[in-house]
């Protein structure tokens, strides 16, 4: 048993929440997971703006912000923990000299066959000058699952997964964003009850 958690590895993958789930922060919620290892998980939630936009973040972190196609994006509730703590989603940047796997940002994880996530300034500060990542999504706060807890979330049936879509994180309407994803496995909300199975 301990071989088949070992090779279930859902980094740059989405996790949907079923409808059974009445936890707070997570009913209804899509997640972004950014790593995930025998050691446990990290994640974003990506479907959850919360009250600020990025105009209002950036001001409260004393920058401008040249780019107005990013002030009214909402800021996201990315999940519990840290939730005084930005996290920057993006595309990865690709910069000369710098080998695929590097980013130019201090503190960034690239997501193997997907994102990167920064959490350090420098990333707010390009994008404060007009530069930085096309497309983003900031969150305070993050999603983390100790070792085997996500494993056993999904066999308990609390979690649909598929392969993330970066349209969906960036391009979807926010309020659309549960039932996109579920869509990407070929379901609707009204086919899934709270003691469903796996599809």
């Amino acid at each position: 048993m301990a071989d088949d958690a070992q090779s279930i590895n859902l980094t740059n993958h989405f996790l949907i929440a079923m409808p059974g789930m009445d936890d707070g922060t997570f009913a209804r919620s899509v997640v972004y997971v950014c790593e995930h290892s025998e050691r446990g998980a990290l994640g974003l939630i990506i479907n959850k703006p919360g009250s600020i936009n990025l105009a209002d973040l950036f001001e409260r972190v004393d920058l401008p912000l040249a780019r107005r196609d990013l002030g009214v994006q909402p800021v996201f509730h990315g999940g519990p923990l840290q939730t005084e703590r930005g996290f920057v989603l993006h595309e990865p940047v690709v910069a000369d000299g710098l080998a695929p796997d590097q980013s130019i940002y201090a503190s960034t994880l690239a997501v193997p066959g997907g994102l990167e996530m920064t959490t350090s300034k420098d990333v707010l500060e390009a994008m404060s000058s007009g530069g930085g990542p096309r497309r983003v999504l900031i969150t305070l706060g993050y999603s983390s699952w100790g070792e085997g807890q996500l494993e056993s979330e999904i066999a308990g049936n609390s979690w649909l997964t598929v392969n993330a879509d970066a349209d969906l994180i960036f391009d979807a309407p926010v309020e659309q964003r549960y039932d996109m994803a579920l869509r990407l496995l070929g379901l609707e909300p009204w086919m899934l009850s709270p003691d469903v199975g796996h599809a």
